[in-house]
């Protein structure tokens, strides 16, 4: 088995090598992995690509167009963003940019080096910051991720190196957070559409990339080839290997299979909590974990729910009394310590622990008050709603972007809510292409989503969310939680800042448009040979770094 292993693994770096990619090897300093999850750069490696393994799949390469991780896992290599954090830090700091400041309440003004290309040779100016945000908010795709943009008024470029973002709120405490995430990516305005999501192809073929890497073969949610980019200017170092093939994988069990092989030399999401605790065992390769942040979450549709909105039955009243029921009955514990051992742990609010704001709101409003579930309160709820049991719930769930312990959640939530006779549970299963197109359609009444935070702040558990507005798309609207998200954006004082985000978790719960269920943490699977495998606490793993 080794030996096949090696002839697989030769065979695939012979097909990189084959593709005419110039890899240009650059040097980095020497650290070892510590306790945070981190590896530091080390020694130029060989020459032969580094390969990493994921499950996680793309929707578009277009940032306009992308509102998951496995998108940006690529476009976040590939792509310049004006601001940034840097490895293990939280401080928005120039990236592609020379200086971003606000120059007023209002006026956040970013200044360009001269003389910036993209990799095909095209000027890279403030023309092109300006047209990736109006494009940004032009198309509004569904999928995308323009609702983070909802402070932005207009852009303006007074010269080729100048950008100035006027918001329509003064002191906006996020802003440059959310330029260091989805909508933060800048793209080449002689190659993208104006006006609509632009095909992979184009963009791969017009080789429209300003980030460390460049793209220089590409089969899609199959393997994508990574060279470094010798036009990039910007805050990383250049990358100390001399290319990346990431390759994607169907079935997280033969993800492991390949990294304890050495087919691939990192394993990056998504692989099973039991995978994990078996390769923790293994000398031939390192399990790396980072900061935590994701977090996995029921959303329900407004209007297609139980009684939703748009629904023959359409009832206020008793759609609320459903999602109040159905929060009374899952047990996280039982689903964080049987299909996770433990990985993830239950949460009980919608900003994880360890983000300042965070509460435990729905502890105390649904099942017993201390976190188990309370079958007699459910049965209660839908009783005093007139509701008639048992409750026809469809629930969908992916079984290829959340990792592939995902069905065996759900199958546990299907039990838990059906085992007091109050629900019956219809429960499917979409792959993760189709399911973010389906989602945002009102195909699904209730579904699973998982969410990786774009930036180190509690307003990204909350703004892309709960405004009117938001990527979800589930038709839920609170005109006081709109109010209250606006203004702990532009709150200056850390603590009321705090006490208005406890209070919108407080209001959530109370209409529950989402139920969290789990938070956990990141985790990656290297051979023992690779260094500079870094999961920062900006969530972005970054090819960069890597080394073997």
């Amino acid at each position: 088995m080794r030996n096949q292993s090696h002839l697989r693994r030769a065979a695939v770096v012979a097909g990189f090598a084959a593709s005419a990619l110039t890899l240009a090897a650059c040097s980095g300093g020497d650290s070892d992995a510590d306790a945070s999850g981190s590896a530091g750069t080390g020694d130029t490696g060989s020459g032969e690509p580094i390969i990493v393994g994921t499950t996680d799949k793309v929707t578009t390469l277009d940032p306009a167009g992308s509102y998951d991780n496995g998108s940006l896992a690529v476009q976040t290599q590939v792509f310049p963003y004006l601001v940034n954090t840097d490895y293990n830090s939280t401080d928005v700091v120039p990236d592609l940019a020379e200086t971003a400041e606000f120059t007023s309440p209002t006026e956040y003004t970013v200044t360009l080096p001269e003389g910036l290309t993209w990799a095909n040779g095209n000027a890279l100016t403030s023309s092109d910051v300006k047209f990736s945000f109006d494009r940004n908010l032009a198309i509004a795709d569904p999928n995308g991720a323009s609702s983070l943009l909802y402070n932005l008024d207009s852009v303006e470029t007074p010269d080729e190196t100048t950008v100035v973002f006027h918001l329509k709120t003064a002191d906006d405490q996020v802003f440059p957070f959310i330029l260091t995430s989805f909508p933060g990516a800048i793209v080449d305005e002689e190659v993208f559409a104006a006006d609509a999501i632009t095909p992979d192809a184009d963009i791969v073929a017009a080789n429209a990339f300003g980030g460390p890497y460049t793209i220089t073969a590409y089969d899609f949610n199959k393997t994508v080839e990574f060279t470094p980019n010798e036009a990039y200017q910007g805050l990383l170092a250049a990358p100390a290997n001399g290319g990346v093939i990431l390759s994607y994988f169907a079935e997280s069990s033969n993800l492991k299979l390949a990294v304890q092989e050495g087919d691939v030399d990192v394993a990056y999401r998504s692989l099973s909590a039991t995978d994990v605790e078996d390769l923790s065992g293994n000398d031939a390769v390192q399990v790396i974990n980072g900061p935590g942040g994701e977090i996995r979450y029921i959303v329900f549709n407004f209007d297609t729910q139980p009684y939703g909105a748009a629904t023959p039955e359409a009832d206020e009243a008793k759609a609320l009394a459903v999602r109040q029921a159905v929060a009374d009955l899952v047990d996280r514990d039982a689903i964080s310590e049987q299909v996770y051992k433990g990985t993830y742990t239950p949460l009980y609010s919608y900003v994880p622990e360890g983000f300042a704001g965070a509460t435990e709101s729905l502890k105390d409003l649904y099942g017993d008050g201390a976190g188990a579930p309370d079958a007699d309160k459910a049965a209660q709820t839908l009783a005093d709603a007139g509701v008639e049991t048992p409750v026809k719930l469809s629930l969908q769930y992916n079984p290829d972007h959340y990792g592939p312990s995902s069905g065996d959640e759900y199958a546990l939530v299907k039990s838990q809510l059906e085992a007091t006779g109050l629900f019956e549970v219809d429960l499917k299963s979409t792959e993760w292409v189709q399911y973010s197109e389906d989602r945002t359609a009102d195909v699904y009444p209730a579904y699973q989503l998982g969410w990786f935070p774009d930036y180190s702040d509690a307003d990204n558990y909350l703004t892309p969310f709960f405004l009117t507005e938001n990527f979800l798309g589930n038709h839920y609207s609170n005109p006081d939680v709109d109010e209250m998200i606006l203004n702990q954006a532009v709150t200056t004082d850390p603590a009321e800042r705090t006490a208005l985000i406890e209070q919108i978790q407080d209001t959530v719960a109370g209409d529950l448009s989402t139920l969290p269920l789990l938070q956990g943490a990141q985790v990656a699977v290297a051979g023992t040979g690779i260094e500079g495998v870094t999961l920062d606490a900006s969530f972005k793993f970054r090819f960069a770094p890597v080394t073997k």
